[in-house]
């Protein structure tokens, strides 16, 4: 059955004990000596086992001095690295904080500049929606006022070739006079005296043939016909203008729209990438605040049981020295002179 652990008292009176065992072994070694002197001399066995106990003694003594230096050498080396991991990770816990939190407001702002992006690139595309429904409209329009300059440049030409030949007469029976007859009546530049007068000649009251006046009104003519031709080329030369207006804005939405969609495609993936970047420094905090957590703990208990061992150290270095004194004055008093010759 195991012996039960010494205790701090146990080890206090050990000295003491091994002294009393020294002198009973003395006492006993004496007896020995009266009962039979043709044995060897047994006080000096004792003192041979006591010498070989004191040097058993000093020998754990320098052996656990040793295993205790080396104990104390990993005491501050893994206390000093620990400590140097404990001081990282306290410097490093509070940037990836920062970095985390630097980083959520740029993923906020890139967000942000993406839904702006979708904004402006729908904004493009209907302003060139609705620039081609404008320019259709005004394309037709243009359309129907230039074959109705054209027709009434036509007839009014035909009037004039008419007047010149001496051919009115016949010309009043064409369907063109009727066209001719309306650009004059409404006709805003033309004087009051000179639109009476073309109205009444148109209207056949000068008689058959060329007459006297038919002059005047082909300069008349001629002079409304010119407007009129300047007014067409001004109308063509307008829409020209407008095509090319068209053809501009449409090409500028369309750049707009395709560096807003190359916009959205940058920073979607800008988000993507720092998303990724989010979550490995909320991981990387994560296993830095345990780690830090775990290093914490064990440098405590290590420091605890550094500490204990160096005090236990010291009460068994404290408890050999008493041996070795109580073994040293022991083996003196066996090998006095008088005790020998006993």
């Amino acid at each position: 059955r195991p012996l039960p652990p010494l205790t701090e008292v146990d080890l206090a009176m050990a000295p003491r004990l091994l002294l009393v065992f020294a002198q009973a072994a003395l006492t006993g070694a004496i007896s020995q000596r009266h009962a039979a002197h043709a044995t060897a001399n047994p006080i000096r066995k004792v003192v041979n086992m006591l010498q070989m106990m004191q040097k058993k003694v000093e020998e754990e003594g320098a052996s656990a001095e040793v295993l205790f230096q080396k104990y104390m050498c990993y005491c501050k080396t893994s206390g000093g690295a620990l400590s140097e991991s404990i001081e990282a990770a306290k410097a490093k816990v509070p940037d990836l904080v920062a970095g985390i939190k630097a980083a959520e407001g740029k993923l906020v702002q890139l967000k942000k500049d993406v839904k702006e992006h979708h904004a402006d690139r729908t904004s493009a595309q209907a302003a060139i929606e609705e620039a081609t429904g404008i320019r259709a409209k005004e394309a037709a329009a243009f359309g129907k006022e230039v074959a109705e300059s054209k027709a009434d440049i036509a007839a009014l030409k035909k009037a004039i070739a008419a007047l010149e030949r001496g051919m009115f007469g016949g010309f009043l029976q064409t369907s063109a006079v009727a066209v001719v007859r309306k650009l004059v009546s409404q006709s805003k530049e033309m004087l009051d005296a000179d639109q009476k007068e073309v109205l009444s000649f148109l209207s056949g009251q000068q008689g058959d043939g060329y007459a006297p006046a038919s002059g005047e009104i082909v300069g008349i003519l001629k002079q409304m016909l010119d407007e009129m031709v300047k007014d067409y080329k001004d109308t063509v030369a307008t829409e020209r203008n407008a095509m090319k207006d068209f053809e501009g804005l449409v090409a500028s939405k369309k750049k707009e729209a395709a560096v807003s969609s190359k916009s959205i495609e940058v920073k979607l993936q800008r988000s993507a990438d720092l998303g990724v970047q989010i979550a490995t420094m909320k991981n990387d905090l994560g296993d830095t605040s345990e780690a830090l957590d775990e290093d914490k703990a064990f440098l405590a208990d290590m420091e605890k049981n550094c500490a204990s061992k160096g005090k236990l150290h010291e009460e068994e270095k404290n408890m050999r020295a008493q041996e070795v004194v109580a073994l040293a004055d022991t083996i003196k008093i066996l090998n006095d002179d008088d005790a020998l010759e006993l």
